[in-house]
């Protein structure tokens, strides 16, 4: 993700179609639009793609910001308690009082169309391109797709039936009109396979912050578990799971996160060198009370006893009798001498949560028990007690929640996609309502496309 100040100059032209507000707003002259000077070497183009990476980073459903995943959904669950005043943006989320109207639901929407544009222009441009070699293409291709299906990815899962943009034309996206999530899921399972297809298994640096053949398989999986094509999703998982020269779990809980760690399959780079994670800065606090955001007391006192990702993944900060806990995952809150941690959005122990719950949905026991014993042996608990179908469908959610607490929403999805949310949080969020299951669609979107209509319920 780190561009050398010589490169940017031949991103003038990418860029300028790309800082439009929304993806009905991108209707800029041909001649930037088409322009082949991105596509005249591999390292214009290649530039153009690492800027997209950037874009997720720093903006948008993924970044690391307190606007992201990670501290939005953390709020708008039960992972995470807001402080500070009542007109912040954790508050809103907190007391699950969003409006249609919000900047902060207008910029993820924006945000990330304007990037599915992004990945849009560039796969277009590389269909029309002569220059580049065929292996150069296929690998900005392949990533071009991967990155186009993420965001979609998530957008359904916030918004529901949304729009899945695959072209640049301004006329055909400011009409563009919302598709079902079934729909929806086939488009991104169909734009990962081909970019499955099209990358190679290694990663093109050791950074691992670039999708690679893998990297997408992961994503796959994730989908298939959400749409219960439990098999699919179990196959995918074993890819991964059977990777064992790039990636294993990591036996010390507090080398998970940090950026050499063989348990990620994705990670964010960090714009600079020395640079840590926006996660590490929102989330970590040295006095009480906080400022921003803690622990939520009932994810606190959830973790069995003995579990380590409690004490290594979550630290108490005391004022008198009073005591908080902050997410620990990531130990540094600023810069370094070197980066220690990059913001880590797919890791290895996610794939075995994942087969354990399809092994466990399509009967094979053992295996879901011996792929749920790995994630619990590895944080100092004893094998599992379950024992039928349905406990250990109940022990893998569980399992979810204290592993995968404050990364992009898990807690959220898989509570969603259970039919859970109401029966989690009625009784520990004072604002929650059914309808809450899904964001509203920014008002402003309603304006300039009527065909989004109706508004999500309850907005």
């Amino acid at each position: 993700m780190r561009l050398l100040n010589k490169q940017l100059s031949i991103l003038i032209v990418f860029l300028a179609f790309y800082a439009c507000d929304s993806f009905v707003e991108t209707n800029l002259p041909k001649s930037q639009l088409s322009s082949s000077s991105v596509f005249e070497n591999y390292e214009t183009a290649n530039a153009a793609l690492m800027n997209i990476y950037a874009k997720l980073r720093d903006t948008g459903i993924l970044t690391g910001t307190g606007n992201g995943l990670s501290n939005a959904l953390g709020n708008y669950t039960d992972e995470l308690t807001a402080y500070g005043t009542p007109t912040s943006t954790n508050m809103a989320f907190y007391n699950n009082a969003l409006l249609p109207g919000s900047t902060v639901i207008s910029s993820l929407w924006n945000a990330s169309y304007n990037q599915i544009y992004a990945a849009n222009a560039l796969i277009e441009g590389l269909d029309k391109n002569t220059w580049l070699t065929s292996d150069n293409k296929k690998q900005l291709l392949g990533e071009a797709l991967f990155l186009r299906a993420v965001v979609h990815f998530y957008l359904t899962n916030l918004f529901g039936d949304v729009p899945y943009i695959t072209a640049t034309d301004y006329k055909q996206n400011s009409t563009a009109t919302k598709i079902g999530r079934k729909v929806i899921y086939g488009s991104i399972i169909a734009d990962l396979e081909t970019a499955s297809a099209l990358l190679p298994v290694s990663y093109s640096s050791n950074a691992r912050g670039r999708a690679n053949k893998l990297v997408c398989r992961a994503l796959l999986s994730r989908v298939y578990l959400y749409n219960k094509s439990y098999a699919e999703a179990a196959n995918e998982a074993s890819a991964l799971i059977n990777s064992t020269n790039l990636y294993g779990l990591e036996s010390d809980l507090n080398n998970v996160f940090l950026i050499n760690s063989k348990e990620t399959i994705w990670q964010f780079e960090s714009a600079s060198a020395g640079q840590n994670t926006k996660e590490g800065s929102i989330f970590i606090f040295t006095a009480g009370p906080p400022a921003s955001v803690a622990v939520n007391t009932v994810l606190a006192s959830s973790f069995a006893a003995g579990d380590q990702r409690k004490s290594k993944w979550l630290k108490a900060i005391t004022k008198g009798t009073d005591i908080w806990y902050h997410p620990y995952k990531y130990k540094e809150q600023s810069n370094t001498s070197a980066s220690k941690e990059y913001s880590v959005v797919l890791r290895l122990a996610e794939q075995y949560l994942i087969r354990a719950e399809a092994r466990a949905a399509q009967g094979d026991l053992i295996g879901a028990k011996e792929d749920l014993n790995k994630i619990r042996l590895r944080s100092g608990l004893q094998n599992t007690q379950a024992a039928s179908k349905e406990q250990l469908l109940a022990a893998v959610q569980s399992e979810r929640r204290w592993e995968l607490f404050t990364e992009y929403g898990h807690r959220f999805f898989d509570l969603k996609r259970l039919d859970q949310l109401d029966a989690a949080l009625s009784s520990v969020k004072a604002g929650w309502n059914t309808e809450d299951s899904l964001f509203p669609i920014p008002q402003s979107e309603l304006g300039n496309n009527p065909k989004l209509l109706p508004q999500n319920p309850g907005y």
